[in-house]
């Protein structure tokens, strides 16, 4: 890696370089997203839920509880939008339950 001679910068300015230097921002997304859905979502859905993956800009979500897939699938496009104002960005564009 470069040496940089810019002593101006934050921190938060050094790791959003370091973050984009090393293409690591795929990564922290699927971090972000899987602690995310469990703020969105709460303490009881999390009991059932298995599984969270984001491929692309698709969500799988793997539940145990079939009841509560078919519940849930009635509102996924509210879930999506929920989620995506809590990360910030328009990182989901799809959900798929399991």
């Amino acid at each position: 890696m470069a040496r940089r001679e810019n002593n101006n910068l934050s921190l938060s300015d050094l790791l959003k370089t370091f973050v984009a230097d090393n293409n690591l921002q795929k990564g922290l997304d699927k971090v972000q997203v899987q602690q995310v859905w469990e703020q969105v979502m709460g303490p009881a859905i999390m009991r059932y839920t298995q599984n969270i993956a984001l491929k692309n800009d698709v969500l799988y979500v793997q539940l145990s509880s079939s009841v509560l897939r078919e519940e849930l699938s009635y509102g996924v496009q509210k879930i999506i939008r929920n989620l995506n104002e809590t990360l910030g960005k328009e990182l989901i564009k799809k959900l798929v339950l399991r």
